[in-house]
């Protein structure tokens, strides 16, 4: 496959880039289209019983969602603000699909005890299809923001998921604007020319279009939520310089050996386009533990994901030996140094970690366990609008909100659904859970009991309270459902279904290294060094924002505990690039240990030959997340700081001092595997032999 694809672009070189290029205009054209389209319903899983009671609701509450408005910075009892809030009230009444509008002057409780700020919650009518509810909501908030006062914000409902696609679309616009110029001025200190560095960004930007191309598409289908732009653009952004620059490093050495370029795009796709191959698919398998847990949002993630990754695999198989086809003889060819020059700084820690491998492993392990260890204490949250920028709508309605109003003002309450055949006896016992319980009725015979809960949407009391309910209900009819319930569905929906994906993907990776390298020992030597430096990285993002310790220094804030789609993400995704440095490692091993026949010097030279590369692939990650990471948004941070660490932890200390330590302490045992396996590889698993026969040939 990998022979016809590198035949196909070197010989219709134009055609495959006129190819990509249409794809770039798809999607930067039609696939931008999709920040009109995210959702924030990251919590739903389908099949449980928040969900149920919320479609029930949807079927039977003739109300629908709700936005709020907040007015500050005048007196509440200025008559001219008054006559303002009234007739703004009357008016957004009047808008088609508007259900109801309290007054704020005579409804308890909207306007504040210290008289300097006043709440206008607008109900929407139920069933309201998506272009008129999206008439409704903009109307209603254009209206309100006619009053004339100092602070006037609108957010909440349909509205909050529009404002947070709109900031992120600025976010993903401002991080590619700061990432681009500093991954180039990278790639030219890397390759040492212009020419070599431009073609890494082809295939980045490359990688950008599949990501808004690859999400638009999903969103036809499901929701996709506010989180997956930057997470697929970053990782889509990240990836394809990595693939790019394993690639080009290869082409620039297989240069020295050939004066015919076509021939040397050929010999660079038949090794390095193998491991880039293998790599996307294991960082793609890596992404199938998030298909196991019934959330919409993890599995629209994990296959997203994975499109874009296979995406950044394409580009760099196809267009890359395209672009270099027909551009590449421009390109120098890597400078011949010694062998003893040539990577010597990896070499020397090779050669360190492997003479001293009792020692770094009994430091290196002991560290990465002490860093893991806030894993211990984790928690999970939904997370409120403290996760958002202070710039933002929504954030500047929560603040002034809280300055203004008593602590539970505006959460949302426990909603318990009682339907027809609850006795009384247990309706009594789930109000007589909060004195503040209101209760009205639904056509059908359909009651509703909201329940405030003391503190936050997702904190202790309220998701407590959706347990006591549950417990009290007895086998009555009763639901509970709001984000408190949706809370504590997601985690029990983690908890059942974590050991499957882990299993899932263990089995996987295990079966596509084992293809790899012929051993039964090097992938479980991987998989354990991996889970050291992801626990490491997870341990330190539960640190700073949960536990609040230099959570400044980012921009962010001590939350508590983590949002909910920060680590199944960060584990999920970290892995796979873990595996992406691993394969990028061994793929030289193998190479060296095929040519001498020495396993120890193999690893010496394979970490020389590859170290450079990793290095630099980190780095260049690094430059990509961290530039994600400027947009201030709770979520983001969060992921970005766990696969930075993640990356740079596993292509230092553990691809550097663990992997040669390690393979020295098992010797030429680490390529060991039974003999039926190792029949089962010898006819099924990867091969080089054209490539090993060259090396051999060279030297």
């Amino acid at each position: 496959m990998l022979s016809a694809l590198a035949r196909t672009a070197t010989r219709r070189p134009l055609t495959v880039i006129l190819f990509w290029v249409l794809f770039l205009l798809l999607g930067f054209g039609l696939g931008t289209g999709v920040f009109a389209r995210l959702s924030d319903n990251v919590p739903e899983v389908p099949g449980t019983e928040s969900e149920h009671a919320a479609q029930y609701l949807d079927r039977t509450d003739p109300t629908g969602e709700s936005i709020t408005a907040v007015v500050e910075g005048v007196a509440v009892t200025d008559p001219g603000l008054r006559d303002q809030v009234e007739r703004a009230v009357a008016d957004v009444r009047a808008i088609a699909g508007v259900a109801a509008v309290p007054d704020p002057y005579t409804t308890r409780g909207l306007t504040s005890e210290d008289g300097q700020a006043l709440l206008i919650p607008v109900t929407l009518t139920g069933g309201l299809d998506d272009d008129a509810e999206e008439r409704a909501v903009d109307a209603a908030a254009d209206r309100i923001k006619e009053i004339d006062a100092p602070e006037v914000h609108v957010s909440g409902g349909p509205l909050l998921g529009t404002q947070i696609g709109e900031r992120a679309q600025e976010d993903v616009r401002n991080a590619e604007l700061i990432s681009l110029p500093v991954v180039l001025a990278l790639l030219l200190v890397v390759f040492g020319g212009l020419r070599a560095a431009a073609l890494p960004l082809v295939i980045a930007v490359s990688g950008i279009a599949g990501a808004f191309l690859t999400l638009f598409g999903f969103s036809q289908v499901t929701d996709i939520s506010v989180y997956a732009i930057q997470v697929t653009t970053m990782l889509g952004l990240g990836l394809a310089v990595d693939y790019a620059l394993l690639m080009l490093v290869r082409f620039r050495e297989e240069r020295r050996h050939t004066d015919d370029v076509v021939e040397a795009v050929h010999r660079t796709v038949a090794a390095a386009g193998r491991t880039v191959l293998f790599s996307g698919v294991t960082v793609a398998v890596s992404l199938t533990g998030l298909l196991v847990f019934p959330s919409v949002f993890l599995r629209s993630m994990g296959l997203a994901v994975a499109a874009v990754v296979v995406i950044d695999m394409l580009a760099a198989l196809t267009l890359l030996p395209a672009l270099l086809a027909k551009f590449g003889g421009r390109i120098p060819p890597a400078k011949v140094r010694p062998d003893r020059e040539e990577g010597r700084v990896f070499a020397r820690l090779a050669r360190f970690s492997a003479r001293h491998r009792v020692a770094v492993v009994a430091v290196v392990v002991p560290v990465l366990l002490v860093l893991a260890l806030p894993v211990a204490g984790m928690k999970i949250q939904l997370g409120d609008a403290t996760q958002l920028p202070k710039s933002t709508e929504a954030r500047q309605l929560y603040d002034t909100v809280d300055a203004h109003f008593p602590p539970g003002t505006g959460v949302s309450p426990v909603t318990v659904v009682l339907k027809p055949g609850t006795d009384t006896a247990t309706a009594d016992r789930v109000r007589a859970l909060s004195p503040t319980a209101e209760t009205h009725q639904l056509p059908g015979g359909t009651s509703i009991v909201e329940i405030q809960p003391a503190g936050s949407v997702d904190g202790t009391a309220a998701t407590d309270l959706v347990k006591r309910v549950r417990d009290v209900r007895g086998d009555a009819p009763v639901q509970v459902t709001g984000p408190a319930a949706r809370l504590v569905d997601f985690r029990a929906m983690l908890s059942d279904r974590a050991p499957w994906a882990a299993v899932t993907v263990l089995v996987g990776i295990f079966a596509l290294l084992f293809a790899f390298t012929g051993s039964v020992l090097i992938p479980l030597r991987t998989i354990l060094t991996t889970l050291l430096s992801l626990g490491a990285a997870l341990g330190a993002v539960v640190w700073v924002f949960q536990d609040g310790h230099l959570a400044g220094a980012l921009g962010a804030q001590g939350l508590g505990a983590l949002s909910l789609t920060a680590p199944p993400l960060i584990i999920a995704i970290a892995f796979g690039l873990a595996m992406d440095y691993e394969l990028f490692i061994l793929s030289r091993m193998r190479e060296a240990r095929a040519r001498t026949h020495d396993d120890q010097e193999a690893v010496v030279t394979g970490l020389r030959r590859s170290g450079r590369v990793v290095t630099c692939a980190a780095l260049l990650l690094a430059v990509v997340f961290g530039a994600f990471m400027t947009g201030g948004f709770s979520p983001i941070l969060q992921i970005g700081l766990g696969l930075t660490l993640a990356v740079l932890i596993d292509a230092t200390v553990v691809r550097m001092l663990l992997v040669p330590a390690t393979m020295a302490l098992l010797g030429r045992r680490a390529w060991w595997a039974p003999r039926p396996l190792r029949r089962v590889h010898d006819r099924f698993g990867l091969r080089e032999e054209a490539t090993e026969q060259r090396e051999l040939t060279h030297h």
